[in-house]
């Protein structure tokens, strides 16, 4: 009988999937630059001209929406799936209702489209194989928040997700609410100030809500791959890996 010859093991690495999670996280920080391009000015000018106590309105919601949004959305698991594409939808309807009221109503929805963007984040979760409601993923979850937005053109963005530990932690989510409320708040900010340019009013508000919902749907996917390859692979290099195949992305002036 004829000892048949055995093949060696084909060991595939991560590298393949690693540079093309890079390629989308390059990808996710350019659609709406054309937008803003269009609605003209700086939003950080804006920015400036906002109250004190409306800057100060605007994180405490934000801070009570991330406090909240993982207890709703959860709940939401059990409603009926409306499919990709129904959560742009969504969120396109609450920013055009924020937008056509100015900054006040546009305030007021801040806390619907955080939960609808902490249920498409926690899909993503779910998608890798992860439990959302494990005390580390909820953490995870709240982390793609401090992410940087769609409206942010300079390597802080880039310095912010890639400097996150990659490997799952148990941190306290009070601390991380803590600590990513500022920049998400900042973020939207940047979102009210570009909803309230003249004559645009709800057409900005749904075209940013979905850009929003977009870019931190994708960061989601992407940083929840990495987490799944980093348990096979090792954090170290998986990391490493991302972070040499990421483009810098270069300072943006409008």
């Amino acid at each position: 009988m004829t000892q048949k010859t055995r093949l060696p093991a084909l060991h595939t690495g991560p590298e393949a999937e690693i540079a093309a999670l890079a390629l989308r996280f390059d990808r996710a920080h350019g659609p709406l630059m054309s937008l803003m391009n269009r609605l003209g000015g700086s939003v950080e000018e804006r920015m400036a001209l906002l109250p004190a106590p409306v800057l100060r309105q605007i994180e405490a919601v934000t801070r009570r929406a991330l406090e909240q949004s993982h207890r709703v959305a959860a709940a939401g698991r059990a409603a009926p799936d409306l499919g990709r594409r129904g959560a742009p939808a969504l969120v396109a309807l609450t920013g055009a209702a924020g937008g056509a009221g100015g900054i006040a109503t546009s305030i007021a929805e801040l806390p619907v489209t955080i939960t609808v963007i902490m249920h498409a984040i926690r899909n993503a979760a779910e998608a890798e194989g992860f439990d959302p409601d494990d005390p580390a993923i909820r953490v995870e979850c709240l982390r793609i928040f401090g992410a940087g937005s769609p409206l942010q053109r300079d390597d802080g963005v880039n310095t912010s997700f890639i400097g996150a530990r990659i490997a799952m932690s148990g941190a306290a989510v009070s601390k991380v609410v803590a600590s990513v409320a500022p920049k998400l708040a900042t973020a939207l900010g940047q979102k009210l100030m570009a909803q309230a340019v003249p004559v645009l009013g709800a057409v900005a508000g749904a075209a940013l809500n979905t850009a929003y919902l977009t870019y931190y749907r994708e960061i989601a996917e992407i940083r929840f791959a990495l987490l799944r390859l980093a348990q096979t692979h090792g954090p170290e290099r998986v990391l490493s890996e991302f972070q040499s195949a990421v483009k810098p992305i270069p300072l943006y002036r409008a």
